[in-house]
């Protein structure tokens, strides 16, 4: 059984809350869960306080029992030191100019 720590989304429409939950990683995303652990909510401001609420007690049993939190758990984890901050690699855009463009763009100035 894949332990997952992940979001489980508990808002109305338009207004989007989330619970941080344990799940098996083969449960649905707003079905069963094993232990709620915390909530997220997007609609505050980001310096808000309680825009990320985490139990870390219970987040630190269940990572040691195995569970795995998914990108953006880990991302509330890695701010709230209670896991390394994941590393995410440049990702090439497609909007941006190509080659000879950006040439152009060099010699004109």
């Amino acid at each position: 059984m894949g332990l997952k720590i992940r979001l489980a989304r508990a808002g109305a429409k338009k207004r989007p809350y989330y619970h941080i939950v344990v799940a098996d990683s083969r449960s649905p995303r707003d079905g069963r869960f094993i232990e709620k652990l915390g909530s997220y909510n997007p609609m505050l401001p980001s310096d808000h306080a309680d825009r990320v609420r985490l139990s870390a007690e219970r987040i630190t049993y269940w990572k040691s029992v195995g569970a795995l939190p998914t990108e953006r758990v880990a991302k509330f984890l890695g701010h709230a030191g209670l896991a390394p901050m994941p590393v995410y690699n440049e990702q090439p855009k497609q909007s941006a100019p190509k080659k000879k463009a950006q040439e152009r763009a060099a010699a004109g100035g």
